[in-house]
C-alpha cells in the first residue's frame, strides 16, 4: 500500500478503541446503531485515507471459535451487499470469510444466530460495520472489516451481557452487578464470555498496520 495509511477505525467499546488507538485515529459507536452512524460520518470527515470496522464481533457461522480474525469480503447493511475494497483486504491478508452482518440490535441466543446463519449465510454481526461502510461509501474512502469472534454462535449471552454498555462504549458495573443480582444462575455464562473476550482481544492485539 505504499505509504502508511492514515486509518480510521470505528469501534464499539471503549476497551476496543484503546487497543485501536495504535492503528490510527479512532471513534467509538457506544453499541449502537445510531451511535456508530454518527462516529462513522466523523470519521469519514476527519482526514483519513481510508475505513476500518475493528473490534469485536458475534459469531453467526458455528465453525467459528472465539479468538478467530474475520475478514469479510462484504458487509450485508439494511438488505444491501456492499463490497469491502479489495486492495484493503489484501493488505491484511484477507478476506477470510465472504460476508459479515450489520445488525441494529444484538444477536443473543443461539437460535436467533442459528436462524440468522441460515437466513443471510453470514459468518459474523456487529452494529458497526454497516454504518462505517455506508459512511465509506459517501465519502469516497476504501474501507474493510477486522473483526474479531467473541461470543460464538453456540452460546446465548448472559443478561447482564447486554445491560452492561454505556452509551459511551464504556462497561457499567453497576448495571452487571444488578443484573447478576436479579438472576445468579448467569455467572458461569458471564465467566465464559469472559475468558472469550479475553482471547478475541489478545488477536485485535496482534493486527498491525500493513
Amino acid at each position: 500500500m505504499g505509504r502508511r495509511p492514515n486509518l480510521g477505525l470505528l469501534v464499539g467499546l471503549e476497551a476496543e478503541a484503546r487497543i485501536a488507538g495504535r492503528l490510527g485515529k479512532v471513534a467509538i459507536g457506544g453499541g449502537t446503531a445510531e451511535g456508530a452512524a454518527r462516529a462513522a460520518a466523523q470519521l469519514a470527515a476527519s482526514g483519513v485515507d481510508a475505513l476500518l470496522s475493528f473490534g469485536l464481533a458475534g459469531g453467526l457461522d458455528p465453525a467459528l471459535r472465539p479468538g478467530t480474525l474475520v475478514i469479510p469480503e462484504a458487509v450485508l447493511t439494511n438488505g444491501e451487499r456492499l463490497a469491502a475494497d479489495p486492495r484493503l483486504l489484501q493488505a491484511w491478508q484477507g478476506p477470510t470469510a465472504a460476508l459479515l452482518l450489520a445488525s441494529e440490535t444484538i444477536i443473543a441466543s443461539r437460535a436467533d444466530k442459528q436462524a440468522t446463519f441460515d437466513a443471510t449465510g453470514a459468518h459474523a454481526v456487529d452494529m458497526e460495520s454497516g454504518a462505517l461502510a455506508r459512511a465509506a461509501r459517501r465519502a469516497g474512502l476504501p474501507w474493510a472489516v477486522l473483526r474479531v469472534i467473541c461470543d460464538p454462535a453456540e452460546r446465548d449471552l448472559p443478561p447482564a451481557a447486554l445491560a452492561a454498555l454505556s452509551v459511551s462504549g464504556a462497561i457499567a458495573g453497576w448495571r452487571i452487578a444488578r443484573s447478576i443480582l436479579a438472576n445468579p444462575a448467569q455467572i458461569p455464562g458471564l465467566i465464559r464470555l469472559g475468558a472469550d473476550a479475553a482471547q478475541a482481544r489478545r488477536t485485535l492485539r496482534t493486527i498491525s498496520v500493513p
